[in-house]
């Protein structure tokens, strides 16, 4: 054989061997293809409607909060006093709304009583003086004006009676139906004061909004700070994602709902997400992207909720498994 023939031939086996041992222990068979990506995590700054000096502040940084947890408060000396005024008007209207819907009181009901016994007792002499009479007017024995006299003294007496009755009744009674209304208006009203005032002070003592985590504390006690100045940093768990890019090719297979699994470095096994987004418009891939095997620069951004955020910080890179049917 020519040694030409001979070294064309050990060229051609030492490139087959070479394609076969890269097929086998290359890149692709150590790292299998991935999504890269990375957390992205949204800041809440949290501050006062209303400016002042601190007073606390509850949490410190790196802290991690539960929802309506006290992050800090300004100074509330003025705003307590509204408050505790406003309560005390709102239970005066209040009890002044419940004693205008009330009778009068049960002593000044026993009065009443004690009239009607009397009137009753008045009542029943009268009648027994015009039954003792009428039958003697009868006979001649009374003149007719003895028998109106004691008709008159029972008619008396039994009008006596039905006036002391209607007295009680109407004492059992509260006051005019305007006049309960208007106790009521007064009573809604400082009731609406107090929570005008309850919502002043707080306000200036907010409490975390969602379970979090505590990026930064700009002021400390005794600092002033001016209105709707951030006080508090929060990262909470419900704005912490992942984004990542997928091929043009491959986007079809990514809808919101979709569960994807992914890797960090340091991070536990057997994480995952479900996608939230799907960008609607295609882009070149970012250059601070770096995926292996990548071969399509054009992608779409895509943004996945992880199942358990608080430990995953902003800017940490993830590896994304591809979903089913995605190019090998």
């Amino acid at each position: 054989m020519k040694p030409q023939v001979r070294i064309v031939l050990a060229v051609a086996a030492a490139l087959l061997v070479g394609f076969v041992a890269w097929r086998i222990w290359g890149p692709g068979s150590a790292h299998p293809r991935r999504l890269s990506g990375y957390v992205e995590g949204e800041t809440l700054y949290v501050g006062a409607s209303v400016a002042g000096p601190v007073s606390t502040v509850s949490v410190r940084r790196g802290q991690r909060v539960a929802v309506g947890q006290p992050l800090f408060a300004l100074d509330a000396a003025q705003l307590v006093a509204a408050r505790d005024q406003a309560a005390s008007q709102a239970a005066a209207a209040q009890s002044q709304a419940r004693d205008a819907a009330k009778g009068q009181r049960p002593d000044e009901l026993a009065v009443y009583d004690a009239q009607r016994a009397a009137a009753a007792a008045a009542l029943a002499e009268a009648q027994a003086d015009y039954n003792r009479i009428a039958p003697l007017a009868a006979k001649g024995i009374y003149a007719p004006a003895r028998l109106d006299q004691a008709r008159a003294a029972l008619k008396t007496a039994q009008a006596n009676v039905r006036t002391v009755e209607q007295q009680r009744r109407v004492g059992t009674l509260g006051a005019r139906p305007d006049a309960i209304r208007a106790a009521e208006s007064q009573a809604a009203a400082a009731r609406d004061q107090l929570t005008v005032a309850q919502d002043r002070l707080d306000q200036i003592s907010p409490r975390a909004p969602a379970a979090a985590r505590v990026q930064d504390v700009f002021y400390q006690p005794g600092e002033w700070v001016a209105a709707n100045q951030p006080v508090v940093a929060l990262l909470a768990d419900d704005r912490v994602r992942l984004r990542f890019y997928v091929p043009q090719a491959e986007v079809a297979l990514y809808r919101p709902g979709a569960r994807i699994a992914f890797s960090c470095d340091g991070c536990e096994s057997g994480l995952g997400a479900r996608i939230n987004f799907v960008s609607p418009r295609a882009e070149f891939t970012p250059p601070v992207i770096y995926s292996r095997d990548a071969r399509d620069r054009l992608v779409f951004l895509v943004e996945a909720l992880p199942d358990h955020p608080a430990d995953l910080p902003p800017g940490l890179p993830v590896d994304v498994v591809p979903l089913r049917g995605a190019a090998k």
